[in-house]
């Protein structure tokens, strides 16, 4: 549907009208005429394309080119940016440039035209999409091949999900306007140095090296079977959870639901997990657990058993969680693509990819514990033959290439029973870091608890 014209007359009820605001449009256009300041403030809730007038979208591109260039923003000024770019002549331009100057009703009103003008537009996209998804079903109800009801839910679910983010109908952005957005993000750094860091683990170490998780990472957690994976991705969910005041969701392909509390709990009341597991629980660690239940009631863990579940369903599942701020998934060899595939390092490669859009999407960091692969075991020389690499990664070489930060735990008295010193020894190998700096971070393994320790930490509290 065609934009209508504002200084030319039209028939609003030849055409089904598209929700807009005429009066709202104006009242922001004449406030930034009178006052340039005001720009700085609409420009950060509303784009050219939120204006459902063409001369209007055309003028506040005109007055953000202005503002951008550190010019003032009047009548003439504007008027003569207008004539620049082809749009209004002195004679057409002139007088409904004035009248929107002189019609605005308050200048100190500016955000309230401006969150209706974004309001309508807003509304303007979800009908828009509602008649994609219309369409699409549609499609599916055509021709003799079996319909994709699936595939047609989960289409409209992300297209009503991105319209809610702000993120549909992305178009180019200006290498201008990008370095403006990235001006202002430094501005923020520079006067509050947590502001943009990642999401911390909590071990000092770790956190120091990867400067925090940050929202759309992919974090591989990988180790050989009894490293202490699973252990040290809870470890993490719980700090992320009390530390953060954020949702953690964990998807546990592995164990039920009540193992995973099972081992919460342990960590955090120090309480050793065979007694937990068994129920010879001694006198003295009621209240220890009674606290840790306590404090882990708290907060907004949210756990989930489902088996055999795919991205396409834990995307839908995680929608529906407020204020999250970390996924865990455990593991990635039990996992499934959305897809019938019938090569296992292609569906792999399929799943680890799906599993980035989806950390980019929600704008969440997501933990993916996975196996390596049986070559550290044959690896012979000396002690450290043993760590893990990058190329240990099992089943497809896209881990490496999806994630933007693979972790790799090793603990040496996993090979070396006969060193009691070795036992508690743990280390955590930064071997990709799209971020910054790769590095080994030492930690202290606490077996009975299945609790990794942040070394620094327990000098401190010694």
């Amino acid at each position: 549907m065609a934009r209508p014209s504002s200084d030319s007359a039209y028939d609003p009820l030849a055409v089904k009208q598209l929700p807009y605001s005429m009066e709202a449009e104006q009242a922001v256009l004449g406030a930034v005429i009178m006052d340039s300041e005001k720009m700085g403030e609409v420009s950060a809730l509303l784009k050219s394309e939120d204006f459902f007038v063409e001369k209007h979208a055309l003028i506040f591109d005109a007055a953000y080119e202005l503002f951008s260039d550190n010019s003032v923003i009047d009548p003439v000024t504007l008027l003569d940016e207008l004539e620049r770019r082809e749009v209004y002549t002195k004679e057409a331009g002139n007088a409904y440039i004035r009248q929107l100057a002189e019609n605005t009703p308050s200048i100190s009103n500016v955000m309230d035209y401006a969150r209706i003008v974004h309001d309508k537009a807003l509304m303007r996209k979800l009908i828009r999409a509602a008649e994609q998804i219309s369409e699409n079903a549609y499609t599916q109800t055509v021709g003799s091949e079996p319909s994709d009801a699936q595939g047609v839910l989960d289409s409209a679910e992300q297209m009503i999900y991105s319209l809610a983010r702000g993120s549909m109908d992305q178009d180019f952005v200006h290498i201008k306007d990008l370095i403006r957005e990235y001006y202002g993000v430094l501005k923020v750094l520079t006067t509050d140095k947590d502001a943009t860091r990642g999401i911390p683990t909590n071990y000092a170490g770790l956190d120091r090296c990867l400067v925090g998780m940050a929202p759309g990472d992919l974090i591989i957690i990988g180790g050989r079977p009894g490293m202490g994976k699973t252990s040290f991705a809870m470890n993490i969910a719980t700090n992320v959870a009390k530390n953060q005041k954020k949702s953690v969701a964990v998807f546990s392909l592995e164990m039920t639901n009540l193992q995973i509390v099972e081992r919460m709990l342990s960590s955090e009341a120090r309480i050793d997990s065979r007694k937990l597991h068994t129920g010879e629980i001694e006198e003295e660690d009621f209240a220890s657990l009674a606290k840790a239940a306590t404090g882990l009631s708290n907060t907004d863990i949210y756990a989930n058993e489902s088996g055999g579940i795919n991205v396409s369903q834990m995307r839908t599942k995680l929608r529906r969680l407020e204020n999250l701020g970390l996924v865990v998934i455990d593991y990635l060899q039990l996992m499934h693509s959305d897809k019938r595939i019938d090569n296992r390092v292609l569906e792999i490669g399929d799943i680890t990819r799906n599993l980035k859009l989806m950390a980019k999407d929600l704008g969440v960091p997501i933990i993916l514990c996975t196996q390596l692969s049986r070559s550290p075991e044959k690896r012979t020389g000396g002690d450290d033959s043993k760590k893990p690499q990058l190329s240990d990664l099992r089943d497809s070489g896209t881990i490496e290439q999806d994630a933007d930060i693979v972790l790799m735990l090793y603990r040496e008295g996993y090979y070396k029973d006969e060193d009691p010193e070795a036992k508690n020894r743990a280390e955590c190998l930064v071997a990709k870091n799209r971020h910054g700096e790769t590095g080994t971070i030492h930690l202290a393994w606490e077996g009975q608890y299945t609790r990794f320790t942040d070394i620094e930490k327990r000098y401190e509290e010694g």
